[in-house]
């Protein structure tokens, strides 16, 4: 492994560990030395990876902001939108059990979204809008007759706290098995 790799490799354990810890502890109740225990590593040698807690959290941030956008319905316009939704969740439930740092994402990504955090965390993080892009497939959903009327951005919010929780419980309970796609589904179906 190249001295690359190996840097690279470390700061993947940083933000990792990270991460862990600011779900777990909370951010502000996260100190940089309880990070650099848990890595192991000497603070000093972690300020070489990262100047500062919020440059960790930032890192963190924009990572779950560019995984979410695998939701945003891109390649939607070739599936019905209930084919499209169901495969989404069935790959992000199986992803995230395969690698279960993916639901401590899901769990920081709700947290940094509130009043209080960062601000310059706190506003990548909103600028997800995983809200009105899966408004706009289940509108599309409506149309093909598929999905119930109803106030497509209402659904929306509804089927994603539906997912949030989810993970959150998962991030929670380890053994906690991923629940059928289709269960989900079945508050946007006719």
């Amino acid at each position: 492994m190249t001295r690359k790799e190996q840097k690279e490799e470390k700061r993947q354990k940083i933000l990792m560990t990270a991460l862990t810890l600011f779900v777990e502890r909370g951010y502000y109740d996260t100190k940089i030395t309880d990070i650099a225990a848990a890595v192991p590593m000497s603070t000093g040698l972690m300020f070489h990876y990262f100047e500062s807690k919020e440059e960790l959290l930032l890192e963190l941030v924009k990572m779950g902001a560019a995984g979410t956008k695998s939701a945003s319905g891109n390649g939607a316009a070739e599936v019905p939108s209930h084919i499209y939704l169901e495969n989404f969740l069935e790959h992000l439930f199986s992803f995230a059990k395969d690698q279960p740092w993916v639901f401590n994402m899901f769990v920081l990504m709700g947290q940094v979204r509130r009043t209080g955090m960062p601000e310059e965390a706190r506003q990548v993080a909103l600028s997800v809008d995983t809200i009105q892009d899966t408004a706009a497939l289940i509108e599309k959903g409506q149309k093909e007759g598929v999905f119930r009327s109803g106030d497509a951005v209402l659904l929306s919010r509804c089927f994603w706290a539906s997912v949030q929780g989810i993970m959150e419980e998962m991030a929670m309970d380890k053994d906690m098995k991923t629940p059928n796609p289709k269960w989900i589904m079945s508050m946007l179906l006719k």
